[in-house]
């Protein structure tokens, strides 16, 4: 979510002093622990975000096969573009498509983490993934990103 390993290292640190200084905030009858600490991330995230009034950008992988090297740089500015739409996205979006699309989570976890029910988790995924091919298509980016 933060587009920046030192900063995401930040977090989680503060997730776990958090975690130390409130440990009766979390009640097991109500769910598990990662749920629980991915929703104290989620709020010490947007606070920060708040308090910075910017954007984090994405950091850029790069990969080199030299026998492929117009595939690959095809390949990185689709990359590229597509973190570009993603990190424009609103929070509450850009939560779903990390959520589901990069990390991998089932709706059911998604929703746990974003503190939302599995419809509203649905709902922000699709209209994520068109926000993102809208403004793929609209910039002529998209060449072969599909959503």
């Amino acid at each position: 979510m933060t587009g920046d390993a030192v900063k995401a290292g930040e977090i989680t640190q503060d997730v776990f002093v958090w975690l130390i200084q409130h440990p009766a905030e979390f009640d097991a009858e109500r769910g598990d622990l990662a749920a629980f600490l991915g929703g104290v991330a989620r709020k010490l995230l947007q606070h920060r975000e708040r308090n910075e009034r910017r954007w984090a950008p994405l950091p850029e992988r790069e990969s080199r096969d030299p026998d492929d090297t117009a595939g690959e740089l095809a390949r990185a500015i689709d990359i590229a573009a597509l973190r570009r739409a993603i990190t424009l996205l609103p929070v509450r979006y850009r939560e779903a498509v990390v959520l589901c699309d990069l990390e991998n989570k089932s709706y059911d976890e998604a929703a746990s983490v974003a503190g939302c029910a599995v419809g509203t988790i649905r709902s922000r995924l699709h209209r994520a993934r068109r926000l993102l091919a809208r403004r793929l298509l609209r910039s002529g980016e998209s060449r072969r990103l599909c959503v």
